[in-house]
């Protein structure tokens, strides 16, 4: 049975206490009525003489016999009139009752709703914040609650200056992250540079030229993590460029290039898929997907498959690839920067496990979702869905 909300709750009670107290006020009006009624109309036969019995304020003269029937005749008469009374005041009062009381409940839902609505407004406002593309994303948004200072009040002024707080964390976490990229790009350009001229010289010795390629193989790598780093700080902040793009191009070009680089069987499923976004993004979305189909992989025996379609009103690219067995319970962990299969930490030799954290960072920046199953018999099917043009 689906439990009542607090507004349905609180009008059940408020109705509930309002029948209670009618309740009790029509039956103590009923006993204190019955109790009035009980002590007659006022007639006094009296007696004034042995054999002879006066009517009262008439003086006229009636026999015991003609007073004892007279007496009869008053108690049935009052016996029905208080009989009558009783019974009109439990009827028209269970009706007014009853009306009054729906009148009531129908007053104690409007004002619980009225009462409620800051917690709706609260919760309207975690809602979209939950519900915002992207860690930190909506936590500009603030409550601002108005009225009087009360314990709901007070509850909306802290969970802004939580959100405030937030807010200042991710963002200050952002630009340490864009800012260290950008820095150290400047020295490992330079150490490129230095190193490059050094083992063009003609008089460099053999051994200069081989350490020199190691260490531009060394520099290459560092300037591929601060180029991931970069861009995962990047498609964390607000998109700024919105450019209607077919992921089917994309993909097929993209996809060339990559079967000309490697020995897998590469087949392709394009259909026009359109969305809106950042091309560039959305390149190194779809770059990033083949690169790591390719990177864990099966070598020469492997395959990988790229297909986009239209489905439900949403742009859909799919990248499946073959490669060794992933268990179920290990796929979250590889959207983890850093981290690879099995949760361990990137170590440096097949690169540094920012590729599917790129992915998901980029795809909830256009307001998508990625989603990997393994494969039976090995391998990953990666789908990003994406909403097409006009669709929010």
């Amino acid at each position: 049975m689906k439990k009542l909300t607090i507004r349905a709750r609180l009008t059940l009670v408020y109705g509930g206490l309002f029948l209670f107290a009618g309740t009790v006020l029509l039956a103590v009006t009923y006993v204190l009525v019955d109790q009035r009624l009980t002590r007659g109309l006022g007639f006094d036969l009296r007696s004034r003489d042995s054999g002879k019995v006066s009517l009262p304020q008439s003086g006229t003269k009636i026999t015991p016999e003609q007073a004892e029937t007279l007496r009869g005749l008053v108690r049935q008469v009052q016996e029905d009139a208080r009989q009558d009374a009783l019974d009109s005041l439990l009827t028209q009062g269970g009706v007014a009752l009853a009306v009054v009381t729906v009148a009531a409940v129908a007053f104690g839902w409007l004002v619980a709703g009225r009462a409620l609505q800051p917690l709706n407004q609260i919760t309207g406002t975690a809602r979209r914040i939950a519900g915002a593309d992207g860690a930190g994303r909506g936590l500009h948004e603030r409550i601002a609650l108005d009225g009087p200072t009360d314990e709901v009040k007070e509850l909306a002024d802290t969970f802004d200056l939580m959100l405030e707080r937030l807010d200042r964390s991710f963002d200050g976490q952002r630009r340490f992250v864009a800012n260290a990229s950008h820095e150290l790009r400047t020295p490992l350009a330079i150490n490129r540079s230095l190193v490059e001229l050094a083992i063009t010289r003609p008089d460099a010795p053999a051994e200069l030229r081989q350490l020199g390629e190691v260490l531009l193989t060394v520099n290459e790598r560092h300037e591929r993590l601060i180029d991931g780093l970069l861009t995962l700080a990047d498609s964390e902040n607000t998109l700024t460029e919105r450019t209607e793009v077919d992921l089917a191009e994309m993909a097929g070009h993209l996809t060339d290039q990559t079967a000309a680089r490697t020995a897998l069987a590469v087949s392709r499923q394009l259909a026009p898929a359109r969305t809106v976004g950042d091309p560039v993004l959305l390149e190194r979305l779809t770059q990033n997907l083949l690169e790591n189909a390719v990177r864990h992989n099966l070598g020469e025996d492997g395959w990988l498959t790229v297909s986009t379609t239209t489905t439900d009103g949403r742009a859909v690219l799919t990248v499946s690839n073959s490669g060794p067995v992933v268990p179920g319970y290990e796929v979250e962990s590889i959207f983890l920067p850093f981290r690879r299969l099995n949760r361990e930490r990137a170590a440096g030799n097949r690169g540094f496990g920012l590729g599917l954290s790129i992915v998901r960072a980029v795809a909830r920046a256009h307001g998508g979702t990625v989603h990997a199953l393994p494969r039976p018999g090995g391998g990953l099917v990666v789908t990003v869905s994406l909403p097409t043009p006009g669709v929010g």
